[in-house]
């Protein structure tokens, strides 16, 4: 694989960044939306009462309008793998492409057979079988994000799989290991958990706004109660999550959870910085400039959160880079051994090539052993420097820390709107439900902020530790990465303002019989 140019890699990030971050807009909604208009109708098919009903028709009309530009941007996404990152489809895509596949024939299909008629079956079917077809339109959602998310921590975590040296690809050897992985099931939850919130904070807020104007109050009423029951709820069990997200970071990504929290020199019993502020002056990772203007930390909650012992030791970035403190699986390497190492893999796979065109299969096997023997450093082969194994600090940092804010504030604005709700106090409570109502952006902020932290922190790998970014490309012109980034831009940013316009058209017409 040749290297290419710093300025393509650049703006190829920059596109598939742009393309996901859009996505991402959309398909959280889906999930939690979904989810809450089920429970709806499950409410209407068991009471009767037509209340129920107008709600989950209400409900369901924006998770149309949001689900269908959500497949949009997603077609999209998948087909830049092919286009701008050819190299890594050709190196994994007997791997990466099986749950991509499964996605497409199993959970998509599921979607699109009960879509339809969960929409136009109302008066064409029964009452429990229209809502079997809810359910399972929300659960071929979730299925699809399964197989997306399973893909995706295989990236983090690249395990289920043997590298063949005669086709130079990644092959699966343990599918139910990649499907299975600690990584992918934590991911999965606490990724559809945080959809799920979402889903409460727009309920919540949209309904806020019709309480404001003192229309349909009792849709509006229903509707607060299960989002904000059903957002408490998810918020706790995404609390849960985010624990097993830290664990497995500190496990399988140390330099992750490194710059997760501004850590720079490793020590036993490690707080965990619950407030800070970073220094602009800190340049090097070796230096002996301070990290911090100033932080507010948790005694040795790090080290609990990411060891499960309150004074185990947690390598820095210096650590990691220098290697030498024992891990569970030996002493750390240094970042010289670990690209010694690949230089060595890489330069074998090139000898056991040439052995092979020549037919002297003794001196193949001999170069396969050693390929073999520092595989698990491939990717460092093509690093040149430490620095290149560090993350942005600052963006992982801040991008970390603002979004477990805001998820302690959704449970805090939960708890309170079930408080005055009980209290039968909301419909005169006017300041919460205007917070209510402008807290819906930052749901999706915390969302954007989540997969910042863990596709910035694990820079620069496109697959951890076996193939770094520049490695991936397709070597492909820049200027037709940059056209293509600006049409993008466009293209999305205008289906954004259609179902921004759409949407607000919908709430303001309101719930109809």
């Amino acid at each position: 694989m040749e290297l290419l140019d710093v300025t393509l890699v650049d703006w190829s990030r920059a596109q598939f960044a742009l393309t996901a971050m859009y996505h991402w807009l959309f398909v959280p909604l889906t999930l939690g939306l979904g989810v809450i208009m089920a429970i709806m109708e499950t409410m209407y098919v068991r009471t009767g009462n037509e209340v129920w009903k107008k709600a989950t028709k209400f409900w369901m009309t924006l998770f149309g309008v949001n689900f269908a530009i959500g497949v949009a941007t997603g077609i999209i996404l998948e087909f830049e793998f092919g286009t701008n990152w050819s190299n890594y489809s050709w190196f994994v895509g007997d791997i990466f492409g099986a749950p991509l596949a499964i996605e497409g024939i199993m959970a998509f299909f599921m979607e699109a057979t009960f879509i339809s008629i969960m929409f136009f079956g109302w008066n064409k079917v029964s009452k429990k079988f229209h809502l079997a077809s809810t359910w399972l339109t929300v659960l071929g959602a979730t299925l699809s994000a399964l197989w997306i998310l399973v893909a995706n921590a295989w990236m983090q975590y690249p395990i289920g799989m043997e590298f063949n040296p005669d086709t130079v690809r990644n092959e699966m050897n343990d599918f139910w290991s990649i499907l299975l992985s600690p990584v992918a099931m934590n991911k999965f939850f606490h990724t559809v958990l945080s959809g799920w919130v979402m889903g409460a904070l727009f309920v919540v807020g949209i309904s806020s706004w019709f309480l404001l104007k003192k229309r349909e109050t009792e849709f509006a009423l229903k509707s607060m109660i299960v989002g904000a029951i059903f957002g408490l709820i998810s918020s706790l069990l995404i609390a849960y999550t985010g624990d097993g997200s830290a664990y497995h970071v500190a496990q399988k990504q140390p330099m992750k959870l490194a710059a997760m929290e501004g850590l720079y020199e490793g020590k036993s019993g490690v707080g965990l910085v619950a407030f800070g502020v970073l220094n602009p002056e800190k340049k090097m990772y070796n230096d002996d400039v301070d990290p911090y203007l100033f932080k507010i930390e948790i005694p040795k909650m790090l080290s609990l959160l990411g060891e499960r012992d309150a004074n185990a030791y947690i390598p820095g970035i210096r650590n990691i880079i220098e290697g030498g403190y024992e891990t569970s699986k030996g002493t750390a390497l240094s970042f010289e051994e670990k690209q010694r190492r690949g230089k060595a893999a890489i330069q074998s796979l090139a000898d056991y090539q040439k052995a092979m065109l020549a037919k002297d299969t003794v001196a193949a096997n001999l170069y396969k052993i050693k390929l073999g023997e520092n595989y698990a450093q491939f990717g460092y082969g093509y690093l040149d420097k430490p620095q290149d194994l560090i993350p942005n600090v600052p963006v992982v940092f801040y991008s970390f820390h603002i979004m477990v804010m805001l998820g302690m504030y959704f449970i805090a604005l939960f708890a309170v709107i079930l408080f005055f709700t009980y209290r039968k106090k909301i419909q005169t409570t006017s300041w919460l439900l205007l917070i209510s109502l402008f807290t819906i952006p930052l749901g999706y902020v915390a969302g954007e902020l989540g997969w910042a932290v863990a596709e910035m922190g694990r820079q620069p790998w496109a697959i951890q530790d076996i193939l770094p970014v520049q490695a991936a490309i397709s070597n492909i012109s820049t200027d037709s990465v940059k056209i293509t980034f600006f049409l993008f831009l466009i293209l999305f940013s205008a289906l954004l303002i259609a179902e921004i316009r759409i949407m607000v058209k919908q709430i303001k017409k309101g719930p109809s019989e």
